[in-house]
């Protein structure tokens, strides 16, 4: 069915609709929104991208400080849990400040960009504790200011930002002649050289060959990252010396004088295959699994006549007809269907800083509940001389780990069971863009447990109509309606549209 412009942009291009919210239906409008994200200071790291640096490199040093001791026979484990738990709550918190940025931002094609983006150019906060931190300011610092402007561009600063390095172990990576590696022995390690082969450039069945992997990552060598200023740094006695070959080209050294992965990056963004994958991986995100080859077409006429030029990239797609044809094509990811329907429900900017609130409480080796827990103990032992835990101050500790579920269950916890954490793909692939792998019953179950927990949590005085119009407009079938005139109670009704299958599809 046709959907009014304003409802299908809201849908499939940005987080969903919003009470009282718009979105513009035209692709110049869209577009008009990378021009202004990129300009605004994200929600996270929740210091500014300085601070976090300060933040990081601080607490880098610790624990480096503390393995050598170990390593000496003089272990801290209080430093050891200590920057274990302050780098879990800077993850926790910039977690939610990237959940509250989808929900509350007007600008939705650019959110959606910036998720995408971070996507094909995967890290994980998973892959070491120092990352916990680094992530949220890879995407600050490399992929938002850099996704309307060239493709070169964007590539290297994701490519050449710590977190990337760290990620897939480049700073590990020794040129076998290289000096350092006489010394040490260490060797080359292919991990960011296939990766950017296969899926941030020219992609799988391009037609490179295990070879161009190899003479990628001996390119890339000497890549390093100082964890005391968290900096990209190029290492000479790392780097493998001499000529290298790579897809027709020679990288020798003399014209790079040290930079020559820049140009081999410049290369690769300027190789028509690069932009086939591209364009194609756009318009399958955010058209069909299925994308449509005109539109693909399109795409990849407007980069070779912009020289990679991502805006007018985007022009592309947004300006060809079927960008507004057929909608629901696509199956939410979790994140999209999480954050959408905490956008539908209209949530203040207080509502969330509560959830953060209650999330601080969990957990965390005598954090907040514990210490609230000892305290009601101590009380209690104060007046009756012995352990007190019926006493009132038991039962706030026990309220504030209740709240504190309740939060998680409503976000990142959430988010986690859907299979789709923030900041954690399962691979350097980033997450599944198919609908088959979220439709699996598993998926289904947890999806309306959710709408179900934020109903009675949030809907409890919403009229189940009311809220379908908020929701999906003219997206809502007639047998959706039908069901929603029909539901029992409110919160019946708000889960069956948040579980519906229009308001799952884009």
């Amino acid at each position: 069915m046709a959907l009014a412009n304003e409802t299908l942009a809201a849908i499939r291009y940005g987080y969903g609709l919003t009470p009282g919210g718009t979105m513009p239906g035209t692709a110049e409008g869209l577009l008009a929104q990378v021009d202004e994200g990129r300009t605004k200071k994200p929600r996270f790291p929740r210091e500014g991208i300085a601070g976090r640096r300060e933040t990081a490199t601080r607490i880098i040093s610790l624990r480096t400080a503390e393995a050598k001791a170990a390593k000496e026979g003089k272990p801290n484990e209080e430093i050891r849990k200590q920057t274990q738990r302050e780098a879990q709550r800077i993850y926790r918190q910039d977690a939610m400040a990237r959940l509250a940025q989808a929900v509350h931002s007007p600008l939705g094609f650019y959110e959606r960009l910036a998720t995408f983006w971070t996507d094909h150019f995967s890290t994980s906060a998973l892959k070491s504790l120092p990352m916990r931190m680094v992530v949220p300011l890879y995407e600050a610092e490399a992929i938002r200011p850099n996704l309307g402007g060239s493709f070169s561009q964007l590539l290297t600063a994701s490519i050449l930002h710590p977190a990337m390095l760290i990620y897939l172990d480049q700073d590990q990576s020794v040129g076998p002649d290289s000096a350092a590696a006489q010394k040490t022995g260490r060797g080359l390690n292919e991990n960011l050289g296939r990766e950017l082969l296969e899926l941030h450039t020219l992609g799988a069945g391009s037609g490179y060959t295990q070879a161009d992997v190899r003479s990628a990552a001996l390119i890339l060598t000497g890549l390093s990252v100082d964890n005391r200023a968290l900096q990209v740094v190029y290492r000479p006695r790392f780097a493998e010396g001499g000529s290298i070959a790579l897809l027709g080209r020679d990288y020798d050294g003399d014209e790079g004088e040290g930079q020559d992965h820049v140009l081999m990056l410049e290369d690769l963004a300027a190789n028509p295959k690069t932009a086939e994958h591209i364009c194609r991986k756009l318009v399958t995100h955010f058209i069909a699994d299925q994308p449509p080859e005109q539109v693909v077409a399109a795409m990849v006429s407007a980069w070779a006549a912009s020289d990679g030029n991502l805006k007018d990239v985007y022009r592309a797609m947004l300006e060809h007809p079927r960008a507004w044809e057929e909608p629901g094509q696509k199956i939410k990811q979790p994140f999209d269907f999480v954050a959408s329907g905490l956008r539908a429900l209209g949530l203040p900017e207080s509502n969330f800083a509560t959830l953060l609130r209650d999330l601080d409480n969990r957990d965390d080796d005598d954090g907040p509940v514990d210490k609230a827990m000892k305290m009601a103990s101590d009380m209690a032992g104060q007046v009756t001389g012995q352990g007190g835990a019926d006493l009132p101050n038991a039962a706030a500790a026990d309220d504030a780990k209740r709240r504190a579920g309740r939060a998680n269950a409503l976000t990142l916890g959430a988010l986690q069971r859907m299979g789709q954490p923030i900041w954690q793909p399962p691979s350097p692939a980033g997450f599944a863009d198919q609908a088959s792998v979220w439709l699996s019953p598993s998926q289904l179950t947890e999806r309306i447990t959710w709408s179900r927990t934020v109903a009675k949590t949030f809907g409890q005085k919403m009229e189940p109509s009311p809220f379908l119009e908020a929701a999906l407009a003219d997206a809502a079938s007639p047998e959706t309606r039908q069901i929603i005139a029909q539901a029992p109670n409110k919160i019946h009704g708000i889960t069956m549209v948040l579980a519906s299958p229009e308001f799952n599809r884009r």
